[in-house]
């Protein structure tokens, strides 16, 4: 019996965006340990958030190399889980985030979490989302002709 691959939304063509969770202990320097692990490499961090809790913290990040960071960070001893979340591109304007939001709530797409880019991708503010359906919240933004970003989008962007 063949097994069938997992479906993702990668898989599917939406764009979608790897992140790497990373499970760090509460002690001062994690983050910039974190940091230097990226020092000697390509890899950029993009974007990170924070999760506190009283044991330990959870690092998300999104890197433009996600494959190298993985083996980065495993390398160097870390526990890393990775998910895959949508990256909007904001249109200009002071109502970005509110025609953002509202056409998720209409869709009846819950946000689990969202974050922003420290990068501006093709030159406009950008946030990570991550929800509970994927696919529904990439037709619906597509449908309101908001720009979304997949991880090639952002490897293309390096300076370098």
């Amino acid at each position: 019996m063949e097994l069938e691959p997992f479906e993702t939304a990668e898989a599917q063509g939406h764009p979608i965006v790897r992140q790497q969770s990373v499970f760090v202990e509460n002690r001062i320097g994690q983050l910039l340990q974190l940091a230097r692990l990226f020092d000697k490499t390509d890899t950029r961090i993009l974007a990170v958030s924070v999760v506190y809790s009283v044991d330990c913290a959870i690092c998300r990040m999104i890197l433009d190399d996600p494959d190298q960071a993985h083996e980065v960070l495993t390398g160097s001893g870390f526990q890393v889980s990775e998910s895959e979340l949508i990256v909007v591109s904001l249109p200009h304007g002071k109502r970005a985030l509110l025609h953002t939001w509202a056409a998720l709530l209409g869709a009846e797409v819950n946000i689990h979490y969202t974050y922003p880019l420290l990068v501006q991708p093709r030159g406009c503010a950008a946030i990570a989302i991550h929800s509970d359906n994927i696919e529904q919240a990439v037709h619906v933004l597509r449908e309101r002709n908001l720009e979304l970003l997949d991880q090639d989008d952002l490897l293309r962007d390096r300076p370098y």
